[in-house]
């Protein structure tokens, strides 16, 4: 986990530390709501390209007279520079900061592609902006074999390795204790709260730590004697119904530990995709082609899965010095064939992108619509059927594994700089 030593001695056993042994880790059983936090969302971005620049404050901040901090990153926030802040207090604050203009566009494309990765693991994925969300993981735990830590492990890892960003992740029973244990982690780090031991965690903090205390809430909590979040749950709930009306009964509730509220995830699915970032840049049109036709696989697979199809397939390209495209082509009819895909694909790498070094390759279909919905046939539809035989395929993984049955092309060639096929989804 590395860089949160900072946190208080009373919390440090919640915390997780990737490179130790899984039965060391905090219980967390019970709990399946996940918390990912970006760290310095903007700034870490745009360091992604400018490593020079990694040990030095930097703030991202527009340059007019009324521009504010959009993003500062953890060396400026020694200074006391926080997003929001005026650019000319935090200059004060810290002068000799790199200041970087934003990169219009750049940060809803990174949050495009980290959504995405939660989007794998399960559907409940609840954005509240475009570097925070919550994730339901509690039904997915038993389909990927995994543990909610695990998973927010996975998370973490694929964030760094595919977009080069850090995100801190809090593990909870509850949502806002979700929350509150990946503030605690930051940065670029891992907080479990054992269900046994949410009032462990939660009573020694600041009422300010209750989701929906506010500065003036908070002066009228400590005017009623309550200091912490133990106190808080400690106090007769008619007193607080009497001195903050319907809010007190839900600080009472939150301070002992009970949120009810579920992961409200955004509205049906508009696409689905997948996208493979290559530890080393790949120039081999044959071994992308190849990458195609495994992500078109797992787009098609997460379609039947579904119960959908769409009509427009999409690539995303993104090059070695991270310039970043996308191109589209709708169908004649709806599908969820990986063999249909792919050929779609192909044809928009070889049009679009058809030399230079790829750092990043994706696969998406767009305009879906449900499955059960009447299909358009056509005279000349390819023979033999090339979605029956996907979809007893598809039997057969559900029976033996997703390495049971395979295309012949993704088998492993053993040739030099060969992309690895396995995946976390």
């Amino acid at each position: 986990m590395g860089r949160n030593a900072g946190l208080p001695g009373e919390f440090a056993r919640f915390r997780v530390d990737e490179a130790a042994q899984r039965h060391t880790w905090p219980d967390d059983s019970g709990c399946g709501f996940l918390h990912v936090d970006m760290d310095a969302f903007f700034a870490a971005v745009e360091l992604r390209t400018r490593p020079e620049l990694v040990d030095k404050p930097v703030v991202v901040a527009g340059s007019g007279p009324r521009s504010v901090v959009l993003s500062a990153n953890y060396l400026a926030r020694r200074y006391g520079v926080h997003s929001a802040m005026p650019v000319g207090a935090a200059r004060r604050l810290c002068p000799h900061a790199v200041y970087l203009p934003p990169t219009s566009g750049l940060y809803a494309e990174v949050s495009d592609g980290v959504m995405a990765i939660f989007r794998e693991l399960t559907p409940l994925v609840e954005p509240l902006s475009l570097d925070e969300a919550f994730l339901d993981v509690s039904g997915a735990l038993r389909r990927l074999g995994a543990t909610s830590a695990e998973l927010g492990a996975q998370i973490r890892a694929r964030v760094v390795r595919e977009h080069g960003i850090a995100c801190s992740v809090g593990v909870a029973g509850v949502k806002f204790v979700a929350k509150l244990a990946s503030g605690m982690a930051k940065p670029d780090g891992m907080l479990v709260v054992p269900r046994a031991e949410v009032l462990d965690f939660l009573h020694p903090l600041p009422v300010s730590a209750l989701w929906g205390v506010g500065k003036r809430t908070e002066e009228q909590l400590h005017h009623l004697g309550l200091d912490t979040v133990g106190a808080v749950a400690a106090a007769p709930p008619d007193r607080l119904r009497r001195s903050l009306g319907a809010v007190g009964e839900h600080l009472y509730a939150l301070a002992n530990g009970r949120d009810d509220r579920g992961v409200v995830p955004e509205a049906p699915d508009k696409s689905l995709g997948a996208e493979r970032t290559f530890d080393v840049d790949l120039h081999d049109r044959i071994l992308l082609g190849r990458e195609l036709l495994r992500l078109s696989e797992r787009v098609a697979a997460a379609l039947r899965r579904r119960g959908l199809r769409g009509r427009t397939v999409s690539i995303k390209v993104r090059f070695a010095d991270f310039r970043t495209i996308t191109r589209a082509r709708t169908l004649a009819s709806a599908t969820d064939v990986a063999r249909e895909i792919h050929a779609t694909a192909a044809a928009l790498l070889a049009e679009h992108a058809p030399n230079g070094a790829l750092r990043l390759i994706g696969v998406r279909v767009e305009g879906l619509d449900d499955a059960a919905a009447p299909e358009q046939l056509s005279f000349d539809s390819p023979e033999p059927r090339w979605r029956d035989a996907e979809v007893a395929a598809d039997v057969a993984r559900s029976k033996f594994g997703t390495g049971a049955v395979r295309p012949a092309s993704l088998l492993p060639s053993g040739g030099p700089g060969a992309p690895e096929t396995s995946d976390t989804a």
